[in-house]
């Protein structure tokens, strides 16, 4: 690596001298170009921008100190050795001030120049590197902070933070993400039938086109659920403009993807949302949309009167998903589904929309849930062979079934594991309080929202062991402890292990571990 030199200098001899005599490759330099003042010097400095400034003091028109300052001050990394002839204390002072790298007394010899060139070169080289490993340091910042914010916005579109978590977190992140709508778009990305089956290149191509459209718009931003789906949160003020500019950005993506790579693309919205904490519903629609309508078929469909147009009440759907049971599907399929089902036999089209509708229900209660909405779509087979196949009411309902049939199990499933994870939160709430004398099971049922009598039976069924005895063993056991390593009064380690009573506690101990308090420290000494 070779840094340039720039000379500025009056005396023409001085000036071929210093130029000629010293072997600049050699030194690791290059000899850029000379001036003989600074206001020649200045504008060519500007064009050749030197690592190396060496320059008279004394010239015309605009002397070295001078043209130091204005160096100084536009380009500060350039290093300046100030050559003199005058060795005066004001001069020296002057430079000093500017911050020069070395102040030389005329007249210099070529081996001293080659000195100072020489610890100027290390100087140089390790400012270099430190720069270096500064830019190196930025990107690895700049990478993370970028990758932080595809974490953090993979979680709000797929609903595990808050509304106040989310807002907290994008100020931290430096991420603008409140608006009065919003609305998320799902892209998946489809390798063409002859590449590879894996090409990470074409994936990455995709990937950075899509970042090109979107990175200057604030109101988009971007996160990846994988190498082959990328996601766009898009924010908005006006409804009917935001779904506009994402039908637009929607086919500027696809036909900037499908022109420039190899690559075929699928891109689905989902329905717009006024709340931060609703944004998940619109990346499941999104996501089972990818899933269900890639490809729509075309088929001849008769025009449906106005009069038989239907409404699919998510409502009530989403209330059967979650208190309903499989014994009570036929009534509700009779009351709720059935008679849409007698109007969709009448089209594939309408068929299709009403399959993919209670989908989407049943994608929000799953989302809503914490469940993986990509995890319940692949439980279903594809949208159009189920539809091919449906030629009767019946034949719908039976499908139906099957479909609520994998979702309420999913629900029970996680209701149990709620139950569970309630429950182990209960007793490592006894272990943390059971010291309290006044702790009752009543009042840990009722932190915990469940009524004392089911508290009681779940609690007994998950852990083999009810809850006073587990309560007392706890109070036992911590009772051991002060009565082995402490010369505490057995009354004040009743107190402290949540007993009211010392004779209450001495004939609970005793029949716990057959020996009273006193006989059990005795027998520890």
């Amino acid at each position: 690596m070779s840094y340039k030199v720039f000379l500025v200098e009056d005396e023409i001899v001085t000036r071929e001298g210093i130029r000629d005599n010293v072997d600049w490759e050699t030194l690791g330099f290059e000899f850029c170009g000379e001036a003989p003042d600074g206001e020649i010097a200045l504008p060519l400095i500007e064009d050749t921008n030197p690592d190396v400034l060496i320059t008279d003091i004394k010239m015309p028109f605009m002397d070295g100190l001078q043209l130091s300052k204005i160096i100084r001050e536009q380009m500060p990394w350039i290093k300046i050795l100030i050559l003199s002839g005058h060795n005066e204390f004001d001069y020296a002072q002057s430079a000093v001030k500017l911050g020069v790298t070395e102040y030389l007394l005329k007249p210099i010899s070529a081996q001293d120049l080659n000195k100072i060139l020489v610890e100027l070169y290390k100087v140089l080289d390790q400012e270099k590197q430190e720069r270096e490993k500064l830019i190196a340091l930025q990107n690895k910042i700049k990478d993370n902070l970028l990758f932080t914010r595809e974490k953090f916005l993979l979680k709000l579109v797929m609903g595990g933070i808050s509304s106040s978590e989310a807002i907290e977190q994008s100020q931290q992140l430096e991420l603008d993400i409140t608006a009065r709508y919003y609305v998320v778009m799902v892209i998946r990305v489809e390798l063409c039938s002859n590449s590879p089956p894996f090409d990470y290149h074409e994936y990455q191509q995709v990937e950075q086109i899509i970042s090109q459209l979107t990175g200057d718009q604030s109101d988009v931003l971007l996160t990846k659920k994988d190498i082959a789906e990328i996601i766009l949160l898009i924010k908005g003020e006006n409804v009917e403009q935001l779904l506009q500019r994402g039908d637009f950005l929607a086919d500027l993506i696809r036909n900037k993807v499908e022109s420039k790579t190899t690559c075929n693309t699928v891109i689905e919205m989902g329905s717009y949302q006024e709340r931060l904490s609703d944004v998940h519903h619109s990346f499941a629609e999104a996501l089972v949309k990818c899933k269900f309508v890639e490809q729509i078929p075309q088929v001849s469909t008769p025009k449906i009167p106005h009069d038989k147009l239907f409404t699919i009440k998510h409502d009530v759907i989403e209330n059967y998903l979650r208190f309903g049971s499989i014994q009570e599907f036929d009534e509700f399929f009779s009351r709720t589904i059935r008679p849409i089902a007698d109007i969709a036999q009448q089209s594939y089209m309408l068929r299709y929309y009403v399959f993919v509708d209670i989908i989407f229900s049943a994608t929000q209660f799953v989302s809503d849930l914490g469940g993986e909405v990509e995890q319940l779509a692949s439980e279903f087979p594809a949208i159009e062979e189920i539809i091919s196949d449906i030629k009767s009411v019946e034949q719908f309902e039976a499908e139906m079934r099957r479909m609520f049939t994998i979702i309420l199990l999913y629900r029970d499933k996680q209701a149990k594991n709620e139950r569970k994870l309630t429950l182990r939160e209960a007793k490592s709430y006894l272990d943390l309080n059971f010291s309290d004398p006044e702790l009752k099971m009543r009042d840990v049922a009722q932190t915990f929202n469940i009524s004392p009598g089911h508290f009681s039976t779940t609690f007994h069924q998950e852990f083999e062991i009810t809850f006073r005895d587990y309560l007392c063993q706890l109070r036992i056991d911590h009772a051991k402890g002060l009565l082995r390593t402490t010369s505490m009064k057995c009354a004040e380690i009743a107190y402290q292990s949540g007993f009211n009573n010392s004779h209450y506690f001495s004939s609970v101990f005793k029949k716990k571990t057959g020996v009273s308090p006193r006989e059990f420290r005795s027998a520890v000494a």
